[in-house]
């Protein structure tokens, strides 16, 4: 069967009909099944569940095997292994590579779960569980838009799947594979692990900021002192760390007070941020998610600063006595956790070079410090006019009926711009989850009606690629 011309004999208004059909008469079983892989606890970053995460990348390799018809393998890395497989049905169709994680946040606190975190219940319209939506639920919608079009015998392109288990983590082990392997040549990538800002206005994420993140530790006497008896005459670690801190970032402006932090920032066109304040919600909402008003960089809105501008966050900050009542004494140690979130053309390593030079110019003789630099990852920003970027457009219209927004988001998937880097291609964030959707929370759920728009509009998404693609050749 020749699949390219099966694709375009018809029009996307009628592919997207088929795919509907298609889900309704499947949704039973595409839900039951997605309740078996978030029944999984594989939680990555804690060595009890070490034997569920790896069920989990199992349970998904035989399942593309099974059900999707994939060429399959788990590839071994030094922490968990890589879901890789393989469609590939005609070399002058144009080829997709699916990224996605099957790890998950750890669930606590359980007592603010309504109902067992790895059990998945739906109720009020969503399945709950966790990794609902970040990133089981989006992976799933992905898989079962191929299954549609495989199932149809309408498949109008080649597919890489590469899913990892460490997302949640860092990504250590898919960063090291893709630096000692070359991939697939593909044309595009395809990620579903972001949001939209509503069920009724789609968007596609085209900025993300990357990340660098650190511990501080602080060591002063060599034990704790009695502050009556030595304060005055030895430097309290506490207190330069909470110097050091407050040296790093000014609160009042808002800005990153370390030496050649912005040199590599690049400013948004009046273009661009005229599309970013259409997605801007009213302060009012902003506080009432977090109960507090907005505090924003000067010179930048709010959601500016959260989104296309660098940001400094203390994450952890502790030392001396943390009882009941008091105790006066000076703490031999003090320690913080602090990270920056970056901007397109920032690199997380140059920077980790500028917090070090910076921090050890502000530690005095006899001081020991350790500064621990965790992980970072680079931002990533897709260009509008990428053909990718316009072909997503249509398919969420389409599927939506409203036009969506390019998104700019404030939080990272450092695997993104290295995925870029490697294939030297663009990387497309098409998101289906909602702001409500709880991920990394107790109660985190996806809304059923947003998998089954999610597997139409990707479902769309790849006829649309299909006819472009012979439209080019």
């Amino acid at each position: 069967m020749n699949q390219t011309s099966n694709t375009t004999t018809s029009n996307p208004h009628h592919w997207l009909e088929q795919i509907t059909r298609w889900y309704e008469k499947h949704e039973h079983t595409i839900i039951n099944e997605l309740r078996e892989f978030l029944s999984i606890p594989s939680v990555s970053t804690d060595s009890r569940f070490r034997d569920d995460v790896l069920e989990c990348a199992t349970f998904l390799k035989e399942y593309l095997q099974d059900k999707v018809g994939a060429s399959t393998k788990l590839i071994p890395t030094q922490g968990f292994p890589i879901v890789y497989g393989e469609l590939i049905h005609n070399p002058r169709l144009p080829s997709i590579l699916i990224y996605g994680h099957y790890d998950v946040q750890p669930p606590d606190p359980l007592d603010q779960w309504n109902t067992p975190p790895f059990d998945p219940t739906i109720r009020n319209g969503a399945i709950y569980a966790r990794g609902a939506s970040d990133d089981k639920g989006q992976l799933w919608l992905l898989i079962q838009a191929i299954r549609f079009a495989i199932r149809e015998q309408q498949l109008p392109c080649n597919i890489y799947f590469l899913l990892e288990g460490e997302e949640e983590i860092g990504s250590p082990a898919l960063t090291a594979y893709l630096q000692e392997h070359a991939l697939p040549a593909i044309d595009v990538s395809l990620v579903s692990d972001t949001s939209i800002p509503s069920e009724n206005q789609p968007g596609i994420t085209v900025s993300l900021r990357g990340i660098a993140y650190f511990q501080l530790d602080i060591w002063g006497p060599a034990r704790d002192l009695h502050s009556g008896v030595y304060g005055g005459a030895v430097l309290n670690p506490a207190t330069l760390l909470t110097h050091i801190l407050n040296q790093i970032y000014d609160i009042h402006s808002g800005k990153i007070q370390i030496p050649n932090f912005y040199n590599d920032v690049i400013e948004l066109t009046t273009q661009e941020r005229t599309l970013l304040a259409k997605g801007t919600p009213p302060p009012e909402a902003f506080q009432q998610d977090t109960g507090l008003p907005p505090h924003a960089e000067q010179g930048y809105t709010y959601h500016e600063s959260r989104t296309i501008r660098p940001s400094f966050d203390i994450n952890g900050l502790w030392s001396g006595y943390q009882g009941e009542g008091s105790k006066t004494i000076i703490p031999a140690s003090a320690h913080a956790k602090f990270s920056f979130r970056l901007v397109p053309n920032q690199n997380w390593q140059t920077i980790a070079q500028l917090v070090q030079t910076f921090i050890q110019s502000l530690i005095p003789n006899g001081i020991r410090y350790k500064l621990h630099t965790f992980h970072g990852g680079n931002p990533y920003r897709l260009p509008l006019n990428s053909p990718y970027y316009q072909l997503a457009e249509q398919a969420y219209a389409l599927t939506f009926g409203t036009q969506p927004l390019p998104l700019y988001e404030g939080g990272s998937i450092p695997i993104v711009s290295l995925l870029a880097e490697r294939t030297q291609r663009d990387v497309l964030l098409m998101g289906f989850g909602l702001p409500t959707d709880q991920i990394h929370a107790p109660n985190e759920h996806f809304k059923l009606h947003m998998l089954k728009r999610g597997i139409q509009t990707i479902g769309t998404f790849l006829y649309l690629l299909a006819h472009h693609h012979e439209s080019q050749t």
